[in-house]
């Protein structure tokens, strides 16, 4: 059973039910049970025209569910609507899918549910575990987002900066339960850059690709978070890294600059490193401008802190954290961080607890207690 094929097809055979007439609520249900179906009997006898057999069985389906529910007219014209059969269409609806599920209406987490659904093709169950959500509470957050886009036309045009801040949720969602969101959220992302030419498309999924490719070096076998600075570079998945690099270059070469491509370039030079002390921190900072003149966003000028200590000196990144919001989320982690390579190790042990306390993962957590009892004891000894 290739699980993988009948995700990719999800998107375009819900495209093909909306143009013959179904809502896109319905269409999405039937395309639900069409996929059991394909699970169930597929293993036996795969069908020759995957996509068509789908359509097949999820226009069946839908026909069921309408001749149960509608008036005898509405039914007798879609039963009539149904053409003959034969190979699938071969129109592509994945884009104005991406468009629909991250409609502005909705709220981030039901739009990152909805498009996991209708464009991922994971199962309401898959989804939940993966938020350790219990999957009643899932199917709640699914159906009203159905609800909400359900008069949506599937023709009218979408944000693709909507979708893309969508998929990046998805990714930083990382890994848990049966489904590892952060591969998922590339498979969709290149899925969108097949079919939308876009530099701020190409510059999330190499954002996406440079990132992962440090997956495997980012915690100790423990579970313990091992920082950017002590990773094992050589874990690090050189191929992603040339694909990242490959793709960045080709978006920034469009003189079209967008946040995504930013941050994958700031990426793109930490990956290019040997190692952590030669990194290029003044181009780091110079990206950093970039970015913040783009986004104007808090958060990125706290990382800017950090790249102004490491290219100008821990004072130089002092100075650049004071002007910012001290509720800021990490802001007394990173104050921590620097005032310990001041050489102020009192202040810094004590920012390190403060920090933990703040932190809303255990990992993080841990990590941050771990190095405040590292200052305490060196401060002891």
């Amino acid at each position: 059973m290739n699980e993988t094929l009948l995700r990719s097809l999800t998107p375009s055979v819900i495209g093909v039910l909306v143009r013959r007439g179904a809502d896109f609520a319905a269409a999405e249900d039937a395309v639900q049970d069409a996929l059991l179906e394909a699970i169930r009997v597929w293993p036996a006898g795969p069908p020759r025209d995957p996509k068509g057999w789908l359509v097949t069985v999820a226009w069946n389906r839908f026909l069921d569910a309408t001749r149960a529910e509608a008036a005898r007219r509405r039914r007798e014209d879609l039963v009539d609507a149904q053409p003959a059969p034969g190979p699938a269409a071969t129109a592509d609806d994945t884009l104005q899918l991406y468009f629909l599920c991250a409609h502005p209406s909705l709220t981030p987490a039901s739009a990152v549910a909805l498009t996991l659904r209708a464009v991922g093709g994971l199962t309401t169950r898959q989804i939940a575990q993966a938020y350790l959500v219990p999957e009643a509470t899932m199917a709640q957050r699914i159906s009203r987002a159905k609800k909400t886009v359900a008069g949506v036309r599937l023709d009218q045009p979408g944000d693709v900066a909507t979708v893309l801040r969508v998929l990046y949720l998805v990714f930083n969602e990382g890994y848990s339960g049966d489904v590892d969101l952060a591969a998922e959220a590339i498979r969709l992302t290149r899925q969108l850059a097949a079919a939308y030419d876009h530099p701020e498309v190409a510059g999330l999924l190499a954002l996406m690709l440079l990132h992962h490719a440090r997956r495997a070096a980012r915690t100790a076998p423990d579970g313990a978070l091992i920082p950017l600075a002590e990773q094992d570079r050589t874990r690090w998945d050189t191929a992603l890294i040339a694909e990242g690099v490959q793709i960045l270059q080709t978006a920034l070469s469009r003189d079209r600059l967008g946040e995504f491509q930013a941050q994958a370039a700031i990426a793109a030079l930490h990956a290019d490193a040997p190692t952590a002390a030669e990194t290029d921190w003044i181009q780091i900072v110079e990206w950093y401008d970039e970015l913040a003149a783009l986004t104007d966003s808090p958060v990125v000028r706290l990382n800017r802190a950090v790249a102004v200590g490491e290219a100008d000196g821990p004072h130089a990144g002092l100075a650049a954290l004071a002007a910012l919001d001290p509720s800021l989320p990490r802001y007394t982690a990173v104050s921590a961080y620097l005032r310990e390579r001041t050489g102020d190790l009192t202040a810094a042990a004590r920012l390190y607890a403060e920090a933990a306390y703040q932190a809303t993962n255990a990992a993080e957590r841990d990590h941050l207690l771990r190095q405040a009892a590292r200052l305490n004891t060196d401060g002891h000894t």
